[in-house]
C-alpha cells in the first residue's frame, strides 16, 4: 500500500477537485494525507451563519475536518498561510497571504510532510490553478517544487476536462431552463489530459463532503448538490489529472497504481 498526499489552497477545494480519488485511495487501503495552504479566511459566509465571536477561519477549519473524515483522510495539515482572496483583491498582497509566500519557504514546509509520510504520490493543480485563482496557481508552484525537494516520485496536476464540463453545463442549463452562466475558462482541453479516474462508485461520499462545507454552500452550488444521484454522478464521477512526461492522450486511470 502507498501514501497519497493531496495539496490544496482552501478548505473545500480538495472535495470539489479530488474528493473522489481521496475516498477511492482510502477504500483501496492507501494512506491519505490532506494539506491545505490556508484556512479560507476570505471565503463565503452567509449572513447569520457564524456564532457570536466565531471567525470564518474557525468554521472552515471545522468543516475541513468533517469533510476529511467523510473522505477517509488519515492526516489533515495546514501550512499556516492566509487566504489571498480573489485575484483582484487588495488584501491578497498583504504579508502572510499564500499568494505572497516565498515559494522556496513554502515548498520546504510541504516537502517536510512529504518526507515524513514517505509519499508515493502528490496532487497539486495545473499551472493555471484550474481557473486562474492566485492561491491555486501558487499551489502548483509550491507543490511542484516541494516534490523536487522531497524526491516524491509521482506528481499529478489536478485539472478539469474543459470539454466535458462545457457539455454538462449546457445540458444542465437546458434541463433547468436557465441561461448558461459566463465565467472564467476552466481547466484543460481533453487532448492534454493524461489521467482519468472513474470515481463514480464513491460520489455519495463526495456529495456528503461537499455538504460538510456549510459556509460555502450558495444558491448556485445547491443547484448541483441537490441534483438527483444519477446526474450528480454524471457530473462529478470522473476526476482528471496531468502528469508530466505522460501521454499524448490518457495513459493512466489510477493515481495509486
Amino acid at each position: 500500500m502507498g501514501t497519497l498526499v493531496s495539496f490544496h489552497a482552501h478548505p473545500n477545494d480538495d472535495t470539489t477537485t479530488c474528493g473522489g480519488v481521496l475516498r477511492k485511495a482510502h477504500e483501496d487501503g492507501h494512506r491519505v494525507v490532506l494539506v491545505l495552504a490556508t484556512r479560507g479566511e476570505l471565503g463565503y459566509a452567509p449572513e447569520g451563519l457564524l456564532a457570536e465571536g466565531e471567525q470564518l477561519s474557525q468554521r472552515r477549519t471545522a468543516e475541513a475536518r468533517a469533510a476529511a473524515d467523510v473522505l477517509g483522510v488519515d492526516r489533515l495539515e495546514f501550512l499556516g498561510y492566509t487566504d489571498s482572496g480573489m485575484m483582484a483583491a487588495a488584501s491578497g498582497d498583504t504579508a502572510g497571504t499564500f499568494r505572497t509566500a516565498d515559494v522556496e519557504e513554502a515548498a520546504a514546509k510541504l516537502a517536510a510532510i512529504l518526507r515524513e509520510e514517505n509519499a508515493d504520490v502528490l496532487t497539486v493543480y495545473d499551472e493555471n490553478g484550474v481557473y486562474g485563482d492566485a492561491d491555486h496557481i501558487q499551489v502548483h508552484r509550491v507543490g511542484m517544487r516541494a516534490a523536487e525537494l522531497a524526491g516524491t516520485p509521482k506528481v499529478y496536476q489536478s485539472t478539469i476536462n474543459r470539454d466535458h464540463i462545457a457539455a454538462n453545463q449546457a445540458r444542465f442549463a437546458e434541463d433547468a431552463g436557465v441561461a448558461l452562466p459566463s465565467g472564467p475558462e476552466f481547466g484543460t482541453p481533453e487532448s492534454e489530459i493524461t489521467c482519468v479516474v472513474d470515481v463514480s462508485a464513491v460520489t455519495e461520499y463526495k456529495r456528503k463532503a461537499l455538504l460538510a462545507h456549510v459556509s460555502q454552500i450558495t444558491e448556485q452550488s445547491t443547484l448541483f448538490t441537490d441534483l438527483p444521484e444519477e446526474k450528480f454522478r454524471s457530473m462529478f464521477g470522473v476526476e482528471w489529472f496531468i502528469r508530466a512526461g505522460q501521454g499524448p492522450g490518457v495513459t493512466e486511470t489510477d493515481l495509486m497504481a
